[in-house]
């Protein structure tokens, strides 16, 4: 929109700051009184709905119906165009491939290549996913990811290769030597001499150039990963070069969710002389963290995204916002992460699945910035869509602290005040009015751990000796693991490092001291650092068998731990930095020794993890860690160092030291005023200063990756992680007539809940399936599959993972799997082999399907698969909203079976051929006639909710739809 547009309809409510220089609509203009009572986030809608009304995807009747939020709420949809959008790096590079291709597509029709670019500005993290394939000092079932053999392999069984066995050196954290430890092996192409070269150089800060920590486990990390994931680099690399409004941050600078908050994150936007609020779309569901600053953002899908970047809106029906009041003072012993699940349980029991939350009250005012990005982060875990804490005092106080010149606080308080944007908590006479109210106590929440199973089943850490107990006994369920009474004291003994140590239920395996989102807070982390400083000097030490790891979400918080002297403690302790990026809460954990492993087996032990993450379902550690639960950073080091989550910290000591002498948790832990007084010595304006600018320049290996200079992407045929994809390879000029689908075969007969994870490929490439044989065609070795997550740039690769989930339900099978049944000839395939032989006959394709179909998360190839195995339409009972909005966006047709109808009811077998005319002028929510082979005739409704949808559908979809417009 061109805000400067004489012929703007709202261009009466535009006022001025700093003395005419600064414009900005002010919504206080319209002299409306029902401005004053909408919630501040529905405030942030409206003005966006204001500033870009242009009549045609932003309408004057939408800035009415924000208006009329009270009488609207969960009726009338609305647009909301964000100020700028996030990419993670394994949802990030789809969407610049589109792009890439689209340049390739208007280019081959005689356009300017150079015209495809972001039209709104977009922010790409390349760190996202870390694998920690190094802990401690030695190698951890190390891999090869550049493949092949290495150059030592000739050498037959007297090459020095890494062990699970390998890896258990030292009978105490910190005793072990180089020398006694597994040589790292070369990868494919690289010299050994450059892996050793690694092992000699010092580790240090990536921003602050400090010592941290030992020389393996972050650098080697780095080095693996960057080797792992060469070509997606160079790809990211040319993005950033080539693509205008496109902000590429290189990786090892900090996991997307630190990035967002602490470089990212503006509060205001000025744009051609405008000020308006910053507002977010991020490719991940912790986006979410960015309203504890008050920047109204959440998450999206991947087709989403990619349609905001090309200047469309994000489309919303207008939420219930409920009040969170809260009130009463916080228990000096409360951690963030303990009134975040309290206030994560509060929540989830008011069932508030899809609203907007938003917290006001007194005892808001005593939560920090970081205390608020901690509890909006974990909205996924209630299912809201956003917790949205107003900019206050708090907030001005925080950004004075970052990178905000006095000229911009002063710029943002003004702006914020002057459209009403900016709460005193301690007023409520500007209480707006919410849809629900839910009053919340802070001094009620006491010091909490989460599990075994869910983060919703909290228990508090002076029960959590009886509670584990009582999960023992209980059925096999969300909490019970139903051991029998006889076996519930067995104890294992083994060995490790040629000592012998004892397991028994409940005893601690796994410890990850994890400080991004939920526990982002400085003072959680340095709480830790306090007690393992507390805990060395007590002579107390953690069981060497305990996989132990540190991983920050940026290079702040390893600075913050080193400048405040407790990073060296963390090491003695075993907790040494691992690197940047998610590790344990996705299944990254090295693997644990054999002897442990064993001895859980042969006890069939409830072996415990601890971490302080947001991710912790059974299994997910660790595949034989069956109890897992989500605690403060201190929580962790505290259970790390009593070995076990049996324990009663008030009566039992946390440790024995070598001279016998008992330790209570009580005589370690740092009180409340020592943590403080330590954050602000060490957390200062002067680290984000400083880190601003190392994150601008980069590091060395990523000023080092070549990339081409070029309009256009010089497409590898032989590269197996990046692809052009076929989207736009029948792209005409003209729109075509709306196409009709004639004798088309059913590939997917499914029933009820079909999620985005049965469609969407995720997770491990298993070795079995399509996707694995077109790799091995390609000369790669499973341990060079890497995961979907990584090929997400490849759509050879993701097409053939779309539907290859195991837990499929397929009724032309009767068993879950990746299996579907090829009508023609009566084989059962693969479902894209049988998709691919459908296509090479020129067979077009359509899904029967039940209810609610496209549950679950939003996965960019949810529909971008279905679309290239040629299916033309899904038929359902009912579709998830966001998913019938994936559907239109790739020219998929959503058909809903009438009310009453459904496959079974109409007596469909799935082996009928269908045929569906479309008429010449399609319209939103049309009926349409199926007809099939068999006779038989009914109609469905084409659930297209918009004339847009209608113009996606006949363009083919929306990257097509752009790609016109381009032309």
């Amino acid at each position: 929109v061109n805000l400067s547009n004489l012929q703007h309809p709202y261009n009466h409510l535009i006022d001025t700051l700093k003395d005419g220089r600064i414009k900005f609509f002010n919504p206080q203009k319209l002299n409306d009184p029902r401005y004053d009572k909408l919630p501040l986030s529905i405030r942030v809608l409206l003005e966006a709905a204001i500033r870009n009304c242009d009549g045609v995807y932003t309408k004057e009747d939408d800035v009415q119906n924000l208006l009329d939020w009270q009488q609207q709420q969960n009726e009338a949809e609305v647009p909301f165009s964000p100020a700028r959008v996030l990419l993670q790096d394994f949802t990030g590079i789809p969407a610049m491939v589109d792009l890439a291709a689209m340049r390739d597509a208007v280019a081959k029709h005689g356009g300017d290549p150079g015209l495809v670019n972001p039209k709104c500005p977009t922010d790409l993290i390349v760190d996202h996913s870390l694998q920690i394939d190094y802990s401690k000092c030695s190698i951890q079932n190390a891999p090869n990811p550049g493949g092949g053999d290495g150059p030592n392999q000739s050498q037959g069984p007297s090459r020095s290769t890494p062990s699970r066995r390998g890896s258990q050196c030292g009978a105490q954290r910190g005793s072990c030597s180089k020398a006694t430890c597994s040589d790292p092996p070369a990868s494919a192409g690289q010299p050994a001499a450059s892996v050793q070269q690694i092992e000699n150089t010092p580790l240090l800060c990536p921003f602050h150039l400090q010592p941290v920590s030992d020389t393996e486990t972050a650098l080697k990390n780095q080095e693996v990963e960057l080797i792992r994931n060469k070509e997606r680099l160079q790809f990211f690399k040319w993005c950033s070069k080539a693509f205008k409004n496109v902000n590429v941050v290189p990786p090892d600078v900090g996991a997307v969710h630190q990035v967002n908050l602490e470089y990212l994150s503006r509060a205001i936007q000025v744009t051609d002389g405008f000020i308006y609020p910053d507002s977010v779309v991020g490719t991940d569901s912790h986006t979410t963290m960015i309203n504890g600053l008050g920047i109204l953002g959440w998450g999206v899908g991947g087709i989403e995204s990619e349609a905001v970047m090309l200047g469309q809106p994000v489309s919303l029906t207008l939420p219930h916002v409920v009040g969170c009041k809260l009130v009463g003072s916080i228990n000096p012993l409360t951690t963030s992460i303990d009134i975040v699940l309290g206030i994560t349980k509060h929540l989830r029991q008011a069932g508030i699945a899809g609203k907007f939350v938003e917290f006001f009250g007194p005892g808001v005012s005593q939560l920090s910035v970081p205390d608020r990005t901690t509890i909006a982060n974990m909205c996924p875990e209630y299912n809201a869509t956003v917790s949205f804490f107003p900019v206050d005092q708090v907030t001005l106080k925080h950004f004075k602290k970052t990178n905000f010149t006095e000229e911009k606080l002063e710029l943002l308080e003004s702006y914020m005040r002057a459209v009403k944007l900016f709460r005193s908590y301690g007023e409520p006479s500007e209480d707006p009015q919410y849809s629900e109210v839910i009053e919340i106590n802070l001094s009620s929440i006491v010091p909490c751990v989460s599990g075994p199973k869910r983060p919703q089943d909290r228990v508090a850490v002076s029960s959590m000796k009886e509670d584990f107990q009582s999960c023992l006994n209980e059925k096999v369920g969300f909490k019970g693991f139903h051991v029998s009474k006889e076996k519930q004291d067995k104890r294992v003994p083994f060995l490790h490092c040629g000592q012998e140590y004892q397991l028994a239920h409940g005893s601690l395996v796994i410890a990850a001291v994890i400080s991004c989102t939920n526990n982002c807070n400085p003072s959680v982390m340095l709480t830790a650092g306090l007690l393992a400083k507390k805990a060395v000097e007590a002579g107390l030490v953690v069981k060497p068998y305990i996989r132990t790891s540190l991983a920050p979400g940026s290079g702040m918080v390893t600075h913050y731990l080193n400048t405040s002297g407790v990073l060296p403690y963390f090491s003695q302790l075993g907790f040494e930095v691992s690197g940047y990026g998610c590790a344990t809460c996705v299944g990254n954990t090295a693997p644990l020794p054999d002897a442990v492993v064993d001895a859980i087996k042969q006890g069939d032990l409830v072996a415990c993890g601890v971490l302080s993450g947001n991710r912790h379902f059974e299994g997910r550690l660790c595949n034989c860690v069956r109890a897992n639960y989500l605690a403060s950073p201190p929580l962790v080091v505290a259970y790390a160092l009593a070995g076990t989550v049996g324990i009663d910290f008030e009566k039992e000591p946390v440790g024995v030291t070598s001279e016998g002498k008992e330790v209570y948790l009580c005589d370690i832990w740092p009180s409340r005023e020592e943590v403080q007084q330590t954050e602000e010595d060490t957390v200062i304006c002067s680290i984000f200063k400083d880190l601003r600018g190392r994150m601008e320049k980069g590091n060395t290996l990523w000023n080092n990756i070549e990339c081409p200079d070029s309009v256009l992407f010089p497409w590898d045929h032989k590269s197996t992680y990046i692809r052009s994809p076929s989207f736009f390879s029948k792209l005409s000029k003209e729109v075509p007539p709306p196409p009709s689908i004639e004798n088309a075969h059913v590939l997917l007969f499914l029933g009820n809940k079909v999620l985005t994870d049965h469609i969407s490929p995720a997770g491990s490439i298993a070795r079995v399936s399509a996707a694995a044989k077109y790799l091995l065609s390609k000369r790669l070795t499973p341990r060079e599959f890497n995961s979907y997550g990584a090929r997400r740039g490849n759509d050879a690769v993701m097409t053939r993972g779309t539907f290859a989930s195991i837990k499929l339900q397929n009724r032309f099978i009767g068993k879950p799997g990746p299996k579907t049944l090829h009508i023609p000839s009566g084989l059962t395939l693969d479902v894209f082999e049988a998709a691919d032989r459908y296509q090479r006959d020129g067979v077009p394709l359509i899904i029967l399907a039940g209810k609610d179909y496209g549950s679950g998360n939003s996965r960019d190839w949810v529909a971008k698969g279905p679309y290239l195995l040629g299916v033309r339409a899904v038929i359902a009972e009912s579709f998830e909203k966001l998913h019938k909005n994936q559907l239109v966006g790739m020219g998929i047709m959503p058909l809903q079976f009438l009310p009453g109808d459904s496959a079974d009811s109409l007596e469909l077998s799935g082996k009928e051929r269908f045929t569906i005319t479309q008429p010449d002028s399609p319209s939103p929510r049309q009926r349409l006639t199926v007809q099939t082979s068999q006779g038989k005739s009914f109609s469905v409704t084409a659930l297209f909710d918009t004339e847009m949808d209608v113009t996606y559908f006949r363009h083919g979809g929306l990257l097509r739809y752009v790609a016109r417009t381009l032309l």
